[in-house]
């Protein structure tokens, strides 16, 4: 079972607290245990033979009993939730590990709705069983057992009325956990529906105002926020209908008690004090039976969130550091393309096939092409974000699949085609690829992209960068790029956002950072690339023409298309 296994795995370093808790329960459910026996010898020995002073002693030894079981119980509760905090922690900052090593395949094979549920909802309700466990579990069945043998002990001519109540209860929560795990399971992808939609339409909100779907949205949303209030409704059904039952079968138990054990005293059969022990080592049996009720409440969805974490845990990522890494005898940049051919999971043919150019040093390359050509997956493969199916992506003339993680970061910079920033700072941002850059190394970055709207290094960032407009967000990503100060310099239509004017004194300015490393241009305006070294022209995943912009008006129809569409465009 997934739940046993994980929490077995991350509760290791807490073994010496789970232990205290396992001594403690134990004391703190003798002493609970011990009470009624206590109670019935000062019933029997006591008020009935008229012994003041046996009463006195015996309350006594209950009052210290007591105080025992109180402090152990205490204690016990106390180092449960540490390891059940502690257990909860290092699962969460697993996941985030295990998460932070995917590829781009892997993000896509889950999606980040459900990513983050099992990150943070998933792991809560794994964290809650446990503490559960510790604080419940642990006494329960030590109760249950050893309230058995005590009542046995007062008068075993009632024991049938344990067996019974108890075959009961168990019965009624087999049947609720057999109706629930199904439910908890269809409640989980809800929730994951519902965190996507909600993360959808609190992205997309400019999108969603500017063509007025609010309206829509909204019942969208309402569908999905109805879907899961419905089965949450199904599933409080059940426990509404199980607490009645349990009151009920409480109370017949108390009163067969009652009535078989009355028979019994006055045939003298059993003192009033064995048959008092014996209705409270009922009822903490039956107690100890609705612990366990409590945890079916939280085990099937446990086990469900368990199965979720475990297999996010269990993937592995399809992109992994090499055993004996390879460092590039030197590091100029150079970018390989070899024959290279890449598929994604599933498809049924390649978005990229037999793929080959060299970008050299101090050189601009650009791509060009038209929407679903293969662009940005050809600039994905360069940072190691996806592996060649076929063929090699090399880098200073070593396979990126041979380098490591740390080598390619030193390397390669990417301004992607959603620029995407961090909530923060403009300083915290731009120092993401170089923490330790000065000040005055950041102003310089910000001139040089034109970010002249950045007065303050202190200038607050929202998450993705909501609070600036998406060409202030291009311009804080090129500058963030520049400060990293790499060897390959890759954008994927990174100035799109720009006009003309602000385009070209970014391209004119950035010439000194990017004199003698490689530049790789994802474009789709023909006039701004005009001045590359090379052009390559992509069609349906393949390049199919390679030159300078005079060569390939030349040689290149598909190239000489682009340029005469958007001539007339802006003419």
């Amino acid at each position: 079972m997934e739940l046993i296994k994980l929490i077995g795995r991350y509760a290791k370093p807490y073994t010496w607290q789970i232990l205290a808790v396992l001594a403690l329960q134990a004391i703190s459910t003798a002493a609970t245990l011990y009470l009624p026996s206590l109670n019935a010898d000062i019933i029997d020995q006591g008020v009935a033979q008229g012994d003041v002073p046996y009463i006195w002693t015996t309350g006594r030894v209950m009052l210290a009993v007591a105080f025992v079981q109180v402090i152990a119980a205490v204690i016990a509760v106390w180092f449960g939730a540490r390891s059940a905090m502690g257990l909860g922690r290092d699962i969460r900052a697993m996941v985030f590990r295990r998460v932070a090593r995917y590829s781009a395949e892997d993000m896509g094979h889950f999606g980040t709705p459900t990513l983050i549920t099992r990150g943070t909802n998933d792991v809560q309700q794994v964290q809650m069983t446990f503490m559960m466990t510790m604080n419940f579990m642990v006494s329960a069945p030590i109760m249950a057992i050893g309230g058995i043998i005590m009542a046995m002990r007062e008068d075993a001519g009632l024991s049938w009325l344990v067996w019974v109540s108890v075959a009961v209860l168990l019965g009624v929560i087999s049947a609720l956990i057999a109706k629930l795990m199904p439910l908890f399971r269809v409640m989980q992808d809800k929730l994951d529906a519902i965190n996507g939609t909600l993360r959808e339409q609190i992205t997309g909100i400019r999108v969603v105002r500017a063509f007025v779907r609010e309206a829509h949205e909204t019942e969208r949303f309402t569908e999905a926020n109805e879907d899961i209030t419905q089965l949450s409704l199904k599933i409080g059904n059940l426990f509404v209908t199980l607490f009645p039952i349990i009151t009920v079968i409480l109370n017949v138990a108390t009163g067969a008690v009652l009535w078989f054990g009355g028979h019994r005293v006055d045939d003298g059969l059993v003192a009033v004090g064995s048959l008092t022990a014996f209705l409270q080592y009922l009822m903490q049996i039956l107690a100890a039976v609705m612990m366990g009720t409590f945890m079916a409440m939280m085990l099937p969805r446990a086990i469900i969130c368990a199965k979720r974490i475990t297999e996010v845990l269990n993937r592995a990522p399809s992109i992994v550091e090499p055993e004996h890494p390879i460092e590039p005898a030197h590091e100029t940049g150079e970018v390989e393309f070899d024959n290279v051919t890449f598929s994604y999971a599933g498809a049924d043919a390649p978005v990229l096939e037999n793929v080959s150019f060299t970008a050299h040093p101090g050189q601009t390359t650009a791509i060009i092409g038209a929407t679903g050509s293969g662009k940005t997956t050809l600039l994905s493969l360069i940072p190691r974000l996806y592996l060649p199916t076929q063929g090699q992506v090399r880098i200073d003339g070593v396979a990126t699949s041979d380098l490591a993680r740390e080598g390619i970061v030193k390397r390669v910079a990417l301004v992607p085609q959603k620029p995407y920033l961090f909530s923060g700072t403009v300083a915290s941002n731009l120092r993401t690829g170089a923490p330790d850059a000065t000040d005055e190394e950041l102003w310089d970055a910000l001139k040089v992209a034109q970010a002249n709207f950045v007065t303050d290094l202190d200038m607050p960032i929202a998450q993705g960068g909501t609070n600036v407009s998406g060409g202030q967000r291009q311009r804080l990503s090129i500058a963030r790029m520049l400060v990293a100060k790499p060897k390959v310099y890759l954008f994927d239509d990174s100035f799109s956002a720009l006009d003309v004017i602000t385009d070209a004194k970014v391209r004119e300015a950035m010439r000194s950072y990017t004199a003698d490393a490689t530049t790789i241009i994802v474009a789709q305006r023909v006039s701004s690339i005009e001045n590359a070294d090379q052009i390559l022209v992509m069609e349906a995943g393949r390049v199919v023409a390679k030159g300078t912009h005079a060569q390939l008006l030349e040689t290149s129809p598909t190239y000489r298309e682009i340029v005469e569409s958007q001539a007339t465009v802006e003419a």
